[in-house]
């Protein structure tokens, strides 16, 4: 759990974290919510954090920080009464984490009214995150369904031997006699 944590860490380039955060990310690897990997996408949201912040001028470390400590809360809900967004900054706010951090883990689900453009960024970071094909498998089977369709479409014209839909369904590639 320590190894995945520091794993995570390295990753995003995210150092100063107490050892108590470290284990609690390590620790989502193996929770998940909606079939999607509480670790997984917590790493993704801290890059996704971090990129949208490089656009807009913000700092993207302290994007990439508060992005991947976002859902650290679900680490302990199982054992805290109350929702992950307030468990996890009180928890951050424990270990010494900044109160712009803080405020942008507990204002991710509007636990708290989003005041600053990091809690937007990380609101907007694990909404894009959970929503993009792939991530939850209710979303997986509608995706493959999409793919599918497209090709047995492509498939139906005369002279084609073979259809193949990539890149998400923004290019196919037709095989013909």
């Amino acid at each position: 759990i320590k190894e995945d944590g520091d794993k995570a860490m390295f990753d995003l380039g995210i150092y100063g974290v107490h050892p108590e955060i470290i284990k609690l990310i390590g620790s989502l690897k193996y929770r998940t919510s909606y079939t999607q990997s509480n670790y997984s996408h917590s790493i993704e949201v801290g890059f996704l954090a971090g990129m949208m912040a490089a656009e807009l001028g913000v700092n993207t470390k302290v994007a990439r920080r508060a992005g991947l400590l976002h859902d650290l809360g679900k680490a302990l809900d199982h054992t805290i009464e109350g929702g992950h967004a307030v468990i996890g900054a009180d928890f951050a706010k424990k270990y010494g984490e900044s109160p712009d951090v803080i405020h942008a883990i507990k204002a991710h689900h509007e636990d708290e009214k989003p005041n600053s453009v990091l809690a937007y960024l990380v609101q907007s970071a694990d909404a894009l995150s959970g929503a993009r094909p792939g991530a939850r498998r209710e979303n997986m089977d509608s995706y493959v369904s999409r793919l599918q369709e497209l090709e047995t479409i492509g498939n139906s014209f005369d002279g084609v031997i073979r259809t193949f839909a990539l890149q998400a369904g923004r290019e196919v590639r037709v095989l013909v006699e």
